[in-house]
């Protein structure tokens, strides 16, 4: 929540475990050098529910947030990207195959955290308020 960086994701053809835990042990990854206690946020979607997810988050001594059932407010960080996603990547475009879904969505999110401004983040992406900020 701190820039708005997506700093993993998982795509696949179906939903599974394996991407989700996949996504999630990247997002560990990334935040690991984190000075202040990690708190993953999500929606009560069935993933996020698994034994093995909440287990590895406790693991590594991060706490879980899970959204109100029906309250997609305490999740609004997630909806906020998913919404803009869709409005700037997705409608309007005809997708022939999943990999060509699957690199739209890596394209998209690759310009999303280097080149995509937020007034939020004083007029800069998402990396280089990160950047500017740990300096």
């Amino acid at each position: 929540m701190y820039n708005s960086e997506i700093v993993s994701y998982s795509i696949s053809k179906q939903p599974n475990g394996e991407s989700v835990m996949a996504a999630l042990e990247e997002a560990l990854a990334a935040t690991a050098d984190c000075k202040y206690r990690r708190t993953f946020h999500s929606d009560q979607g069935w993933a996020y529910q698994m034994k093995a997810y909440s287990r590895r988050l406790r693991k590594d001594k991060v706490f879980q947030s899970m959204s109100r059932k029906g309250n997609c407010y305490d999740d609004s960080k997630m909806e906020k990207f998913f919404s803009i996603l869709k409005q700037e990547m997705y409608y309007g475009n005809t997708f022939y195959s999943y990999n060509s879904l699957a690199e739209a969505i890596a394209k998209y999110i690759e310009y999303y955290n280097t080149k995509r401004i937020k007034r939020a983040l004083a007029w800069k992406s998402p990396v280089q308020y990160r950047i500017e900020k740990a300096a």
